[in-house]
């Protein structure tokens, strides 16, 4: 458990790394009927090994888990709820990475690389809302989540989404929020006050990504010198009409 005034700075984190360790975020996606894990940093929909994927959860309405399958392809991976999810939760270990002097990043701890002179495990987890009035389950998986304050799917575009942000089921304060991830992923929105809560205006009537990212100092550890965490908030602006 990390005491507050490590949480608090959390925020100096630089939160738009340009590593391959830390760039890229993960958020999920309606495409031609199928919910998609996108693995990406802004506009780039990357490719990215499925077995990475260490977790996915489901919920109705009345926050009741549902069954959900993931579907593991060759370049991404794919989530089949046995039915369709108010709320829907996914996680990516990404593993060990470490910086050669070269500025090269090795899949691999320290330990394991020569001279390295960075090194971090990174996760990244996405929470989805898509019913209006679901009530949010316990998330204790999801080591770094934005929790929206009120029901995000009632609030509309150009106004302010309240939410709290956890790091490990506890407040984070000075964590920065950037609140269009897929379209402006290098402009932050907001910053965490010391109960964890910010403002974040809703930017767009279809999907919004709202995300955060920290990296956590590690002691004792001979792989890896920091945990790096990302985490996004998803829903549509406006109800979707055919």
């Amino acid at each position: 458990m990390h005491n507050l005034k490590s949480i608090a700075l959390l925020g100096l984190f630089a939160a738009f790394a340009s590593t391959q360790a830390t760039a890229h975020g993960l958020w999920t996606e309606q495409r031609r009927g199928n919910i998609e894990v996108i693995y990406g940093h802004g506009a780039e929909d990357d490719a990215f090994k499925a077995r990475k994927i260490s977790g996915a959860w489901a919920y109705d309405s009345a926050g009741r888990m549902i069954p959900v399958t993931v579907q593991r392809l060759v370049d991404h991976a794919r989530l089949q709820p046995l039915k369709p999810p108010a709320v829907l939760a996914v996680a990516l270990d990404n593993g060990m990475w470490s910086q050669t002097a070269d500025q090269r990043w090795i899949n691999q701890g320290r330990s394991q690389v020569p001279g390295a002179i960075e090194s971090t495990h990174t996760f990244k987890y996405s929470l989805a809302i898509y019913q209006p009035g679901a009530k949010l389950p316990k998330l204790d998986s999801l080591k770094l989540v934005i929790l929206p304050e009120v029901d995000p799917l009632t609030v509309g575009p150009g106004k302010n989404l309240p939410v709290r942000v956890l790091l490990d089921g506890q407040p984070a304060a000075g964590v920065k929020l950037i609140g269009d991830y897929r379209n402006a992923p290098n402009t932050l929105s907001s910053e965490t006050d010391a109960q964890g809560r910010a403002q974040v205006l809703v930017r767009n009537e279809g999907l919004n990504v709202i995300a955060a990212q920290v990296e956590v100092p590690l002691k004792d550890n001979p792989d890896v010198a920091s945990r790096g965490l990302f985490s996004s908030l998803t829903f549509l602006g406006q109800p979707h009409h055919e």
